[in-house]
């Protein structure tokens, strides 16, 4: 029956994915309901299906209406299914498929009947490429409801329709910031900017979707919103969309640094569906998308999403599902522990006790999640008796009583090992028995940590990353002792806490920061050789990365930086050493960004140039002029391969997509090179050991390819040796 509707009964048409009814009223639903999964997907099933179901259609007399609905809570239709991408490699077959999917839609647009697209929850993708071929669409109020075109994000371009219809509807800027950004959109803007021609309440959506839909039969589309006299002015002629375009062209090349095309060619896509025509559009669609999905770029950008899914349904085996926390403490009320504390008073939604020495430190805790707030109102995110409801979820204290409520408790003192333990024995004996006992430690060991405390199974690491509202990485650190259950409760919270976890076991560094360090240092050995501060800085952003290795130092604190540096050289002495000027720095007072000095110099908080006065304190001579900013990349990033396939060895993460992940969520290593194994791979393991080897031989022992690097070149490489499991 796949493809075909059966009829049962009167008005009624059932198929494996489609169903339909149709009233005596003729108002027709059809139900997108994708059997044995969890959200509607496009798929080569699904969109045969629809086109059998759009050519019944239109056999029908009996319809003056239609409602296409959804069967999946929380969500409308989440795109095209990524294997349609991941697995194309020919470009006639892409464009082919990309033509296919238009065609289908175009059928839909062109039903003698009015149609209404009732959009509940996500809608994405070739979802709103569907939608906005329906001649109406209404959208729900309830939170969850967002709408996009995230193809950008996958290395391709919308390519069903979704360049050509969504400018024509909503205008040329409004388009673009959806299209070229990928980013989702709520239904309150959606409907604000005229994507949406109706906000729904929640409570009465399918009655007043119906009523939408009753007030429109029989009747073609004469109505639409009229455009402001600035967008007229704008968008309405010439001069002002050429204006537009650059603009857009100027922003995304600064944004995208040139190393992701697809946003461009979505740029020039749009512009020709406006300037030449519909057909010419459609054309420049099913083109772009195809020569796009076929690259190396686009392959890996759907990798990581696909590790980024793996993720949601990964974490550690545990007897039990683990419970939400309904209430937790946040000890540590800087920086981080404000950090903490306002993400889960927002994203949770639950009582958070932030706990502190002194009360000066409460006030800078309470200030900084006040100003995270704030940022959200400011950015229309948020509404200000939302922000505080929230804040008032915020309940400061000096005091180490009322902990037998809690269930979580995240750590966020000083990094300090001896503090660390009597903190956890202490608030051990003050929480109950099963009390999930976390802590944000960076660099100490939790088994250590745990030492003197009692049921030292539910001691489990959750290192968040500065700053704690941007970054999406979450560590979760599983020590010897600590329970698969205590593990799985944050790991699910993090979840929860729209984070991406990744489980690591316990040692030096945990996983990104060990790797981190081995990039970091060699950076600061190439600035003892004679290379300037900003051909090093420039030679990893060209790479890829989003800051230099020494701006990220400044950024992290020089004094951070260097304990990190010392715990982790200990750790791994034969093959860390640290240059002899390294505690000169920060031994100065000169901390980085939050000084106002460090490796840079700083206007208030924006980072300027470099400052030659740094040369002079650490006694060396910036003496090469002109470097090859490709070779400096290399010699950088090789340690991080190196010492990656020790962590592999080690068990410190279970695979190399797990690690691949952790760096891209951790430290933005670039998604377009699809994670530090991947890369890796795709360059070869063998030719990267010869590159260590001659390195080895000029720069010193500490690039000796590692005996786990040479066996993973001999099993295939990274993925062929540690695949996931």
């Amino acid at each position: 029956m796949n493809g075909w509707l059966a009829p049962q009964g009167r008005g009624t048409l059932v198929g494996n994915a489609f169903h339909l009814q149709v009233g005596s009223d003729r108002l027709a639903t059809l139900t997108f309901d994708v059997p044995g999964k969890k959200v509607n997907i496009f798929d080569q099933d699904t969109l045969a299906e629809l086109e059998a179901t759009i050519a019944e259609l239109g056999r029908r007399t009996d319809i003056g209406c239609l409602i296409l609905l959804s069967g999946k809570e929380g969500t409308f239709i989440a795109g095209a299914d990524v294997n349609l991408i991941a697995e194309v490699t020919d470009l006639a077959v892409a464009e082919q498929g990309c033509r296919y999917g238009q065609g289908v839609f175009a059928a839909w647009e062109s039903l003698p009947f009015p149609t209404v697209a009732a959009i509940r929850g996500t809608c994405v993708g070739g979802g709103t490429e569907l939608a906005l071929a329906s001649t109406y669409r209404v959208v729900s109020d309830r939170p969850e409801t967002k709408i996009g075109l995230p193809e950008v994000r996958l290395g391709i371009l919308p390519g069903w329709g979704g360049c050509t219809r969504l400018p024509r509807l909503v205008g040329p800027v409004a388009a673009l910031d959806m299209i070229l950004t990928g980013k989702n959109i709520p239904a309150q803007r959606a409907f604000k900017m005229g994507l949406a021609d109706a906000l729904l309440p929640e409570g009465a959506f399918l009655s007043l979707a119906r009523d939408f839909a009753l007030a429109r039969r029989d009747r073609k589309r004469t109505e639409h919103r009229a455009r402001s006299l600035q967008q007229t002015l704008l968008e309405g002629n010439p001069l002002g969309r050429a204006l537009v375009f650059s603009q857009a062209r100027k922003k995304t090349l600064a944004e995208t640094k040139g190393q992701y095309p697809a946003p461009i060619r979505a740029l020039e896509t749009v512009r020709t569906g406006l300037e030449r025509g519909r057909a010419a559009g459609f054309a420049a669609e099913a083109k772009g998308a195809a020569e796009l999905a076929i690259s190396p770029i686009s392959k890996n950008l759907v990798h990581v999403f696909k590790l980024m899914e793996a993720a949601k349904k990964a974490g550690p085996k545990a007897s039990h599902e683990p419970i939400p926390p309904r209430e937790v403490l946040v000890l540590g009320a800087g920086v981080m522990g404000g950090g903490i504390a306002q993400l889960v008073a927002d994203s949770a939604d639950v009582p958070v006790r932030l706990k502190d020495v002194n009360a000066r430190g409460l006030e800078h805790g309470l200030a900084h999640a006040a100003s995270l707030f704030k940022k959200q109102v400011d950015r229309r995110r948020m509404s200000r008796a939302e922000a505080r409801r929230k804040m008032a979820l915020l309940r400061p204290t000096l005091a180490d009583t009322g902990y037998q409520s809690v269930d979580l408790m995240i750590e966020a003192v000083v990094e300090n090992l001896e503090i660390k333990q009597k903190v956890f024995a202490d608030v051990a004996g003050r929480t109950g028995e099963k009390t999930v006992l976390a802590s944000n430690t960076s660099s100490l060991s939790i088994d250590a940590i745990g030492t003197l405390t009692p049921h030292r199974d539910r001691v489990v690491g959750m290192h968040f990353f500065n700053p704690v509202d941007k970054m999406p990485l979450v560590e979760v650190i599983q020590g010897p002792r600590t329970s698969p259950e205590a593990a799985a409760a944050v790991y699910s919270f993090c979840r929860r806490l729209g984070k991406t976890p990744v489980l690591v076991q316990d040692g030096p560094g945990f996983l990104v920061n060990r790797l981190l360090m081995f990039y970091a240092c060699e950076a600061l050995w190439l600035l003892d050789e004679g290379h300037k501060i900003e051909d090093l800085d420039l030679a990893m952003t060209r790479w890829g990365m989003p800051m230099g290795p020494l701006a990220l130092n400044d950024e992290v604190g020089l004094d951070v930086a260097v304990k990190v540096a010392h715990i982790l050289a200990e750790a791994f002495a034969d093959r860390l050493p640290l240059p002899p000027w390294l505690d000169r720095v920060s031994g100065t007072g000169r901390l980085g960004a939050k000084t106002g000095s460090g490796f840079y110099r700083y206007q208030g908080k924006e980072r300027t140039e470099p400052d030659p006065e740094v040369y002079r304190l650490l006694g060396i001579q910036p003496k090469i002029s002109n470097p090859s900013l490709e070779s400096l990349a290399e010699r950088m990033v090789l340690p991080m391969v190196n010492e990656a396939s020790r962590c592999l060895a080690e068990g410190i993460v279970a695979d190399a997509g797990s690690l691949d992940l952790a760096m891209i969520m951790g430290t933005g290593f670039p998604p377009f090179r699809g994670g530090l194994c991947r890369w890796a791979d795709s360059v070869g393991l063998p030719a990267l050991i010869e590159s260590l080897e001659r390195l080895a031989a000029s720069a010193g022992k500490r690039f000796e390819p590692a005996p786990a690097l040479r066996e993973a070149a001999l099993q295939g490489g990274f993925y062929a040796s540690w695949p996931a499991r």
